[in-house]
């Protein structure tokens, strides 16, 4: 990941994050590594494009990766990087332009680059928490007081 420019307009107040990640970047851990130092009171994956080698996704309703052999665009990427867990979602395109899409695991490599939007909402906490109706950890949002 290159570090933010000298000068850069970070402060405790700064909402966005943009990042570019380099060839061989674990996308996930290097997304979650980014929101630790950047919000670690949970952030927004608000836009993301560029390319992965190899992609591994989970499918809806399945428990493990599926993996997709050959170089992939990515199209749209979006989600939440909490304390407590990442929820992100990512779209790909094949070199036939076949579609793919699904749940972001650790292990997607970056072949290209990946340009990457983090929002955090400045006033909120963003935490992932067990939810009775679905039984799984959810987004839970808190306003600061």
């Amino acid at each position: 990941m290159q570090p933010a420019p000298a000068g850069s307009p970070m402060t405790p107040d700064t909402a966005f994050l943009p990042l570019r990640l380099p060839p061989g970047a674990d996308l996930r851990r290097a997304l979650e590594e980014a929101a630790a130092g950047f919000a670690p009171d949970g952030c927004f994956v608000v836009s993301g494009i560029g390319s992965l080698q190899d992609a591994q996704l989970r499918l809806a309703a399945r428990d493990a990766a599926t993996h997709f052999d050959g170089p992939w665009e990515i199209l749209g990427l979006a989600g939440t990087l909490t304390r407590d867990g990442a929820h992100l979602h990512i779209a790909l395109s094949g070199g036939q332009g076949q579609v793919v899409g699904g749940h972001l695991v650790h292990g997607n490599r970056v072949r290209t680059t990946a340009e990457v939007l983090l929002c955090r909402p400045v006033g909120w906490v963003l935490g992932r928490g067990p939810d009775a109706a679905t039984g799984y950890a959810e987004l839970q949002v808190r306003c600061l007081p």
